[in-house]
């Protein structure tokens, strides 16, 4: 029964993010195409909706949902959607870090599944705005944190502003692991949140290499506030290979994509960095 109950779980969380990404991509979805398309009842349907509304991940209108007005972007929201998907984006990335590295490593959600890897390498030196990283490398001691300053954001319990701006500043010679909320071939990195993209531009300037993390529907998010060019990128880690065009313009810019599958990245299930 236990098992059952996971698994009915684990199918609910994967169709919800299912949802939130097809609501992303066209602004509005129907309970009855939503029903055909992922092969469930309506009222199956319904009830995620009503679930996803209470998270404030969408608004509820008559016969289906649409973005919410006021989007809510807090850590908590944040870690609901597509949770496997970002599970296996941030266990690749884990897997491209060696013992006595220097790297920074951003408070999103994706990048947080890199923690549990993280912890059993020695002698990094890991730099975070995220109050959130901290705690978890904090028990792991063959790990030392630098942790930068700013004005506290308790929605995302992290660090932004120009405090934490100024701290980067001082900074160099790290590996920058970090996530965006929307790419785009012609400029690059984009995030919804202007504090964000504020301190990415200062962590990407002074790394010394950026390693791109993010799950799958990043490649057709729209955003607002860029964070960099992709002159600086030199590895995209995702769950899931890009469209053919994106494998083309990252083969152009002798850009690394990483995808799950060959032998290079030491995580479980394992995978591999392949070269398009």
């Amino acid at each position: 029964m236990a098992n059952r109950t996971g698994t009915a779980a684990r199918t609910a969380s994967r169709r919800r993010s299912e949802i939130v990404e097809r609501v992303t991509a066209g602004g509005h979805v129907q309970v009855r195409s939503l029903a055909e398309d992922l092969s469930v009842s309506e009222a199956t349907v319904r009830r995620d909706l009503r679930q996803l509304a209470r998270d404030r991940q969408i608004e509820l209108v008559y016969g289906g949902a649409t973005l919410p007005r006021h989007p809510d972007f807090s850590l908590q929201s944040r870690a609901l959607r597509n949770v496997e998907a970002k599970r296996t984006a941030g266990g690749l990335a884990a897997g491209l870090v060696s013992d006595h590295e220097m790297l920074y490593v951003d408070g999103g959600t994706t990048c947080l599944e890199m923690r549990h890897t993280l912890r059993r390498r020695r002698g990094l030196s890991v730099i975070v705005n995220s109050w959130r990283w901290a705690t978890e490398l904090a028990g792991a001691p063959a790990v030392n944190i630098f942790e930068i300053g700013g004005r506290y954001r308790p929605e995302r319990a992290d660090c932004v502003g120009p405090l934490a701006a100024q701290s980067v500043d001082q900074l160099r010679g790290y590996v920058a692991f970090i996530s965006a909320d929307g790419l785009s071939a012609d400029l690059g990195l984009w995030s919804n949140d202007i504090e964000t993209a504020y301190l990415y531009k200062h962590v990407t300037a002074n790394a010394r290499d950026v390693v791109l993390v993010v799950d799958h529907s990043k490649f057709s998010a729209p955003s607002l506030f860029q964070i960099c060019g992709w002159e600086k990128v030199s590895r995209v880690v995702t769950d899931t290979a890009p469209d053919a065009a994106w494998v083309s313009f990252f083969e152009e810019r002798g850009i690394t994509l990483v995808l799950p599958g060959a032998p290079e990245c030491d995580t479980p299930g394992d995978s591999s960095t392949q070269k398009p």
